[in-house]
């Protein structure tokens, strides 16, 4: 008996170490986006209806995926990457490691911070999703879906780029490579 729980312990620990491997070999890659990958700026796009270039972000009040509640409001004075995604989403899965290359090497020096708002149901997926992809910017939890119905969230990734005023400049519909989210935030200083 006592053989088999070792036996049983073993392939676990094997398992585990295996998908890690696969995971990181994966994950981390992060080759730029060809230009027909890319996310399309809609903010200025006149048959875009509702919010866009020019207008305040809504302010909403969310969960993290750690159970504490945050607004968009706490975030004032700093430059804002809101994203609308999914774990379910193959763009959505194709960007995340850029944007926490990004995250990693610009939000502080840049004063951007990046707001992960995930439109799925089943808090243990994202978390799950958070670990596998050792993200650690913010996920906001909204799994009814009203802050994506109030900004537009219809296609994901859906991203607003908001400026240290609150105002939106940008509005991405598709996925953002590294480069693409550090252009964006640049033209916020311009």
């Amino acid at each position: 008996m006592k053989k088999k729980i070792i036996g049983l312990v073993a392939v676990a620990c094997l398992v585990a170490i295996m998908t890690i491997t696969f995971v990181k070999n994966n994950v981390d890659k992060t080759e730029a986006l060809s230009n027909d990958q890319l996310g399309t700026d809609l903010a200025t796009n006149p048959a875009n209806e509702g919010i866009g270039k020019g207008d305040s972000a809504p302010n909403f009040k969310l969960t993290t995926l750690e159970g504490k509640e945050v607004s968009l409001a706490d975030y004032k004075g700093k430059k804002i990457v809101l994203n609308f995604w999914a774990t379910w989403c193959p763009p959505c899965k194709e960007e995340m490691p850029h944007m926490q290359n990004y995250y990693e090497d610009m939000a502080v020096k840049e004063n951007v911070e990046i707001l992960a708002v995930n439109l799925d149901s089943g808090i243990d997926k994202v978390k799950a999703f958070q670990q596998d992809y050792a993200l650690s910017f913010p996920i906001l939890f909204d799994e009814e879906g009203k802050v994506g119905k109030t900004y537009q969230a219809i296609t994901i990734p859906t991203t607003y780029i908001i400026d240290a005023n609150g105002t939106i400049q940008n509005k991405i519909v598709g996925p953002m490579d590294e480069q693409m989210l550090t252009d964006l935030v640049k033209s916020l200083d311009e």
